[in-house]
């Protein structure tokens, strides 16, 4: 198979992996509470969405590792911990059954109101399960099969909202910072999160598609990279589009799911619903695939092959389906305060690693993990009533980035403290026991 080819298979299933709950919901309600200023919001959620999550991709091609590969200069115990509740929010704990709840909510009720929500999360991920099961299956029957159908499905809805707009796009935001808006959307994908998993499986197909060089398989990666970044920046751009269309329509009261609902059936009747239903699905088992496949890999790893990981898939296929039925809203509403939490420092920790071949000193990335860890909870406190209002005054706060000051002044603090400050040259070999030597190494 070519290398071509290859590209475009990694590629797609890259996007259907991306392109789930989250990004069904988020760009039409952007736009609609932007409104005028929908373009520049948009940007600012793709550059806080799918731009820093092509950062997370480099960053583990950069240290030629999983996960653990981003984390492990913060100490074993941090890492562990760290790593586990990334993948936790990205897995069963909140991404997984939010996919379910989004098909139920929007794929499965609005078609058959009838059908209890437990019932389609237990049949959801039954099928979840079933294509699970055979890890090395998963990015080729993403990438040949579901995708295509899931972007033709969204070109139909898009392109018909661009020729027949819902109507005129009001004059002024709903809300007061676009700029901030359209940031805190591209957090809520987790889709930065989810690229530290992902990126597991996509390195190990390419890999055993025979492109074990170091150039071949960043060829391969850095092209489904582009591939992706293409797909989503046109679909996103269309779901905003629709969104802003619908802004003299709609308050900011209205629900994420009901208002892309509501367009879909504006735009193409009881038809549309259903091929918007179907989409949703599609887009829903992508992503679930994708992160139920990583999880199970991710801890059968840490139980060092213990538990198995068909097991673990097992168990996060019978997990999920019990917190889908809380409902959309609800998870979308628990996610908010974790993730706010989480990504600073795993952000901290991508950064870090792409340039960590410079940074020989390990308390540099402990320190500034440990600065954007604590100042992200006093904002989430802050955020919440629970004091600490001295946050609100950090630079750049209202652009959700009030860590990143803090955080650079931990890490230039930890650069003075003495650690371990050994130079692994490019030719020694490092056992693969050791992924912190690895990333001190710089391979690429």
């Amino acid at each position: 198979m070519s290398q071509r080819k290859d590209k475009w298979i990694v590629g797609l299933a890259l996007f259907s992996m991306f392109f789930g709950a989250g990004n069904v919901i988020f760009p039409p309600y952007l736009g609609m509470t932007a409104a005028s200023m929908w373009v520049p919001a948009f940007i600012c959620y793709y550059i806080a969405d799918i731009g820093l999550a092509m950062l997370a991709i480099l960053a583990m091609l950069k240290c030629d590792s999983d996960i653990e590969g981003i984390t492990c200069r913060i100490g074993r115990i941090p890492a562990v911990l760290l790593s586990t509740l990334v993948v936790l929010c990205v897995g069963p704990m909140l991404a997984i059954p939010r996919t379910a709840a989004t098909t139920f909510e929007m794929g499965v009720s609005p078609i058959f109101p009838g059908v209890n929500p437990l019932v389609a999360s237990i049949a959801f991920f039954v099928l979840i399960w079933v294509l699970c099961v055979k890890e090395a299956s998963v990015v080729d029957i993403v990438g040949k099969f579901l995708t295509p159908a899931l972007f033709i499905g969204l070109m139909i809805v898009i392109i018909k909202g661009i020729i027949d707009p819902l109507g005129p796009i009001a004059a002024e935001p709903k809300v007061s910072n676009i700029i901030s808006s359209g940031i805190i959307s591209g957090y809520q994908t987790m889709d930065v999160l989810a690229a530290l998993i992902f990126g597991v499986i996509i390195v190990k197909t390419v890999k055993e598609k025979g492109y074990t060089e170091i150039k071949a398989k960043n060829a391969v990666i850095g092209g489904a990279g582009l591939v992706a970044g293409a797909g989503l920046l046109i679909v996103y751009f269309g779901l905003a589009h629709l969104g802003a269309t619908a802004s003299t329509m709609y308050g900011v009261d209205v629900s994420r799911s009901t208002l892309i609902l509501e367009i879909i059936k504006n735009l193409l009747g009881n038809v549309g619903m259903v091929i918007f239903g179907i989409v949703v699905a599609l887009a829903c088992i992508t992503t679930a695939v994708a992160l139920v496949s990583s999880s199970g890999a991710y801890f059968s790893r840490l139980s060092k092959g213990r538990v198995s990981y068909k097991v673990i898939v097992t168990i996060v296929c019978v997990i999920s389906p019990v917190i889908a039925n809380i409902g959309l809203d609800e998870i979308i509403a628990i996610s908010e305060p974790v993730l706010s939490i989480v990504y600073a420092p795993a952000l901290t920790l991508i950064i870090l690693t792409i340039v960590g071949d410079k940074i020989k000193n390990d308390n540099v990335f402990k320190a500034a993990a440990l600065g954007a860890f604590l100042i992200s909870v006093l904002e989430t406190a802050a955020n919440h009533g629970l004091g600490f209002q001295f946050v609100n005054y950090l630079p750049l706060h209202h652009f959700g980035f009030g860590w990143l000051l803090p955080t650079v002044i931990c890490g230039v603090a930890g650069y003075f403290i003495k650690g371990d400050k050994k130079k692994v040259s490019p030719e020694v070999s490092v056992p693969e026991s050791d992924p912190a030597e690895t990333v001190r190494k710089g391979k690429i």
